[in-house]
């Protein structure tokens, strides 16, 4: 499971010692880039709430303590969904055919006026949908936003152990610093330019288009097994009646 505190998550920090990079690169790396195929992925507003909430209460407790950076009891969940600013921050998500969200990707934009083209990103994938990519893909689509909101330094927040994560920022060229039990992984972006502009609207417009076809398959489903259950019941009630 991935981890990264959004920035109205974080507990006030004591000074800490200098960290040693990990890995810094001698150039920015290439732009983020959302694949063309592959799972869609959709952004997430408040009338989700109730399935990000249904999302992160299934992960079993060693996931919330690498989502989180701690081990996030049901109350602390409810909170932070609670908390979720949909009119500041962007929320991404990947949904199975059944409309369940397995996987979903937090970028929380920063508040600190120091730090305004800042943002942080957070994400959590199900265990049933583990080994997919879904982690990448998710960073690949919350990179490409961000970038072209203007955000020109996203950061990661992870404990050492998160292997996982970390290993996401590295594929994305990010500069890791490590202080104990935790981690801090940085990815300059490049300004957003007329191909950042059009593959994030596609991608968002290739991803609604899915979860739509979902929905309706889901409703059909739905009213072809109601139907099926009433034919049954009135076979039932005639085999009654016979007897």
């Amino acid at each position: 499971m991935f981890n990264s505190t959004p920035w109205f998550k974080s507990a006030p920090e004591a000074p800490v010692p200098a960290a040693t990079p990990d890995a810094a690169p001698n150039h920015p790396p290439a732009p983020p880039r959302a694949k063309a195929a592959g799972v869609p992925i959709r952004s997430i507003g408040a009338a989700q709430r109730e399935r990000i909430a249904a999302h992160l209460l299934a992960l079993e407790p060693q996931d919330r303590y690498l989502r989180f950076g701690y081990a996030a009891n049901d109350e602390h969940i409810h909170r932070y969904v609670d908390q979720l600013d949909f009119d500041r921050d962007e929320l991404f998500g990947i949904f199975n055919r059944k409309l369940e969200l397995i996987a979903m990707a937090h970028l929380a934009f920063s508040v600190d006026p120091a730090c305004i083209n800042c943002a942080e990103f957070g994400v959590s994938v199900g265990k049933s949908a583990r080994g997919r990519g879904y982690g990448s893909r998710l960073f690949e689509r919350a990179a490409m936003h961000a970038r072209n909101q203007g955000v020109n330094l996203l950061f990661i927040h992870a404990l050492s152990e998160n292997t996982a994560m970390l290993k996401i920022a590295r594929q994305a060229g990010a500069v890791i610093e490590r202080d104990g039990s935790e981690s801090e992984a940085h990815v300059r972006l490049p300004p957003a330019d007329f191909d950042s502009r059009v593959t994030e609207l596609l991608s968002e417009h290739v991803a609604l288009g899915d979860y739509h076809l979902k929905a309706q398959a889901k409703q059909f489903w739905s009213v072809l097994g109601l139907l099926q259950d009433i034919r049954q019941g009135v076979r039932d009630a005639r085999t009654r009646y016979r007897n």
